[in-house]
């Protein structure tokens, strides 16, 4: 997992190791460290950054030869920590159980297009909630892909929940708005809305979206992007956002993504956190997104936060 942008960020790492501190060398490493990251699938944005805030720390500072290598490794730790940070988390478990709390249940509408795995995510997330002792209800507000409402109904099925559909071509928001009035009346802890996913491009869709924001309000909006769609997801995830400003995202596939661009990029891009990663086909396939997880995986382990002090040349 995350292969390409180990190897990325690994070599950058080593060239810096074997080159004194000269601005000429750290455009050249730093040129070098563009490419591999383009082949990693990390935004465009997101690479410019990343080369910005690593050269500020670079030069002009004075740091022994010997200690370079490590010097450069942990400043891209922390760079790329503090772009984790900057995002912020969410706990949905938390987040529902303060709307329980309240006596309303919790709206989470999930976006995204179609391919990605978003229904399936939606499921794992019924599971994972049901598994926390929540009541969930669902609500089939996909009323325009062909199967879509079976392929929800089947998912529910297996997980005992009720769903909430009407026919196709119905209107997406009175689906979700009838889900949140049986919540209600049925003092059901959680909504989870299912949405229509057709390209991001579609003027329709986005409205829909609009849509069913204005009607029911969600508590909880969640991007559902595909890790293995490279700048795809990407462009799909700054395009929604635009009109929607979803809260988080779950990636999905992340198990077998070797890039491991997408979720450097969607948090750069969007400024919220990776909520989740799906890692399977299971339900119970799904996990919390780790921050030190993810940099272990590229870094290695053991992971030093400190950064070895540089002196600022006279």
């Amino acid at each position: 997992m995350f292969d390409k942008l180990r190897s990325a960020f690994s070599s950058a790492v080593k060239s810096f190791g074997e080159k004194e501190l000269k601005a000429s060398d750290i455009d050249d490493i730093l040129f070098q460290l563009e490419i591999a990251l383009m082949e990693s699938d990390v935004a465009t944005e997101v690479i410019e950054s990343i080369k910005s805030d690593l050269k500020k720390q670079l030069v002009g500072t004075s740091v022994d030869k010997k200690e370079i290598e490590g010097f450069v490794k942990n400043s891209l730790i922390k760079i790329i920590s503090d772009l984790f940070d900057a995002a912020g988390t969410i706990d949905i478990i938390e987040k529902i159980q303060s709307k329980k709390n309240a006596g309303e249940p919790c709206i989470i509408l999930f976006v995204g297009i179609n391919g990605t795995g978003k229904t399936t995510t939606l499921a794992k997330i019924a599971y994972l909630l049901k598994e926390n002792k929540f009541s969930i209800v669902i609500a089939a507000a996909d009323t325009f892909r062909a199967g879509a409402i079976e392929q929800i109904t089947e998912h529910a099925n297996r997980l005992n929940l009720k769903v909430i559909a009407q026919n196709y071509g119905a209107d997406p928001a009175a689906v979700a708005r009838d889900a949140v009035l049986h919540a209600k009346s049925h003092k059901i802890d959680c909504v989870l809305i299912d949405t229509a996913g057709r390209m991001q491009t579609s003027r329709n869709l986005m409205d829909q979206i609009e849509k069913i924001t204005k009607v029911v309000k969600p508590d909880l909006k969640i991007f559902v992007g595909d890790s293995l769609a490279g700048n795809d997801t990407v462009n799909q995830a700054r395009e929604f956002y635009q009109h929607t400003e979803f809260d988080g995202a779950i990636l999905t596939k992340s198990d077998a993504d070797a890039r491991g661009g997408a979720a450097l990029s969607v948090v750069k891009i969007t400024s919220k956190p990776v909520i989740y990663v799906g890692m399977g086909q299971e339900y119970a396939d799904i996990r919390p997104f780790d921050k030190k997880l993810f940099l272990e995986t590229v870094f290695g382990e053991g992971l030093s936060m400190v950064q070895p002090k540089p002196e600022p040349k006279p």
